[in-house]
């Protein structure tokens, strides 16, 4: 069996024994909450506090803004800068896959201290196919955090 499969195996099997433990002890607190022509269940994991709210968490403090609109043939560029103890380390993902640098694609990265991170991606010469949802993640060992970006082209209007 694949490594990547005996892992993902593995991170289940993990979940489930945890959250079946949670459930055993008590863990998990029930809430209704009322709609007009229905009743759904929200399972509360207290744990959620510890991990979306650690003060040394990753943490995006600065990004580009949501809507991008490039010209064909010019530059696209994104920001991302985090903070984190430890530093977190920034992923950038296009239409939710991984980017790495090519020829037309360049990501560049400054450790602007013990906990800061700023990260540029760059595409030039923009092309059609480089429309799409672009998102930046930050992660370390405490949370993740991500920012989203969309890019399409545009046109000059005379």
């Amino acid at each position: 069996m694949h490594w990547k499969a005996q892992l993902l195996m593995f991170c289940i099997i993990v979940l489930l024994v945890n959250l079946s433990d949670a459930a055993r002890k008590g863990g998990r607190r029930k809430t209704k909450h009322r709609t007009k022509s229905s009743h759904r269940m929200i399972f509360v994991n207290p744990k959620r506090k510890e991990y979306y709210d650690n003060e040394n968490g990753a943490r995006i403090v600065k990004a580009s803004h949501f809507d991008y609109e490039f010209l064909l043939g010019h530059k696209i560029s994104f920001i991302c800068a985090a903070k984190g103890d430890p530093r977190p380390r920034i992923t950038w993902f296009k239409d939710g896959i991984e980017l790495h640098a090519h020829p037309y694609l360049q990501i560049t990265e400054w450790h602007k201290s013990h906990d800061h991170i700023k990260s540029k991606l760059e595409i030039t010469p923009a092309r059609q196919m480089d429309s799409g949802t672009y998102d930046c993640e930050a992660n370390n060992k405490y949370s993740i955090d991500r920012r989203s970006f969309k890019a399409d082209f545009g046109t000059l209007s005379k």
